[in-house]
């Protein structure tokens, strides 16, 4: 079950912390973003999150394009519209990842109610 996050929480923390708490928060969307989407099997957040350290930050750009397409995948599992998220994430994880996080965030929150 996914649980909604108070995302002015979230984003405070990440930057009180300087950026330690991002480390959990893309292991919780990673995992939020593969329940919603129906694919709880796919790849963990503790997985995706080693990944993005050893790789220094390569697979990040990889995972926050994958978030898109999950949501969009959650959006068509629930009869709506889907956009091409992938690209929008992509795009802002390059230039101020807290901002991707927090728009994924937004979505979660979405599914959660």
């Amino acid at each position: 079950m996914v649980k909604e996050k108070n995302l002015a929480l979230c984003i405070i923390l990440s930057i009180v912390t300087c950026g330690i708490y991002m480390y959990y928060w893309i292991v919780t969307l990673t995992d939020d973003t593969n329940a919603i989407a129906g694919e709880p099997e796919d790849t963990s957040g503790v997985i995706a999150l080693v990944l993005t350290i050893v790789t220094c930050g390569i697979y990040g750009l990889y995972w926050a394009y994958k978030r898109g397409e999950k949501i969009d995948k959650a959006h068509q599992l629930n009869g709506q519209a889907a956009s091409n998220g992938g690209v929008l994430y992509l795009i802002l994880y390059i230039f101020g990842g807290i901002i991707a996080l927090a728009l994924i965030q937004n979505e979660v929150n979405k599914f959660a109610q």
